[in-house]
């Protein structure tokens, strides 16, 4: 996987996390910086971790499955990409469960652990998918983890001015770059295969 698309990947899997934190700041009349930051880091440890369990299970997988690796990875990416689309697509309410507090901050670190790992299962799937690839899984964990922390601190910030709108088509987006990235993994494999 080359650098653009593990770019395109941290952003992708930070869309939902994205798309809650817009929702929570659009609820709120004023967002301190230092409590979307700490919502922020929050969701972007719990998203780092995610694909590391999801690698390990899929490298122990990966004895049995090296020769169809490369459908594997598209057929994952591409399901997950589109579950994100229908999901954006039919959202009409980008509300989390730690949405109910007047500022980020007063919710427990508990909830909003909760609610980042809500978010996130679908970063330990790819995180499975990336044991199929060639990729250096802390580089990717860690680039995940700083777009999510810097998407949700962004998001949380000018969710207000934004409004729930944008939550809805981020994630839209993010399940496009999921199918682009997994055609683009199926590409490589099939041109090196024919040039072979």
């Amino acid at each position: 996987m080359n650098p653009a698309s593990l770019i395109l990947l941290a952003f992708a899997m930070s869309t939902d996390a994205f798309a809650a934190s817009i929702g929570r700041g659009a609820e709120l009349s004023k967002v301190r910086f230092i409590s979307a930051l700490r919502i922020g880091i929050v969701f972007g440890v719990v998203e780092a971790i995610m694909p590391l369990a999801g690698w390990a299970l899929g490298h122990v997988a990966m004895q049995f499955v090296s020769g169809i690796d490369h459908w594997i990875a598209f057929a994952m990416l591409a399901l997950l990409g589109g579950h994100m689309i229908r999901a954006g697509l039919k959202k009409d309410d980008t509300r989390s469960p730690a949405d109910t507090d007047a500022q980020p901050g007063d919710k427990s670190i508990w909830l909003i652990a909760f609610t980042a790992l809500a978010t996130s299962i679908d970063a330990m799937a790819v995180g499975i998918t990336l044991a199929l690839t060639d990729i250096n899984i802390i580089v990717a964990s860690l680039a995940i983890g700083l777009a999510t922390t810097l998407m949700v601190t962004f998001g949380t910030l000018l969710g207000r001015a934004i409004g729930t709108i944008v939550g809805k088509w981020a994630e839209v987006l993010g399940g496009l770059i999921l199918i682009a990235i997994g055609v683009a993994v199926l590409y490589e494999h099939l041109v090196g295969v024919v040039s072979a």
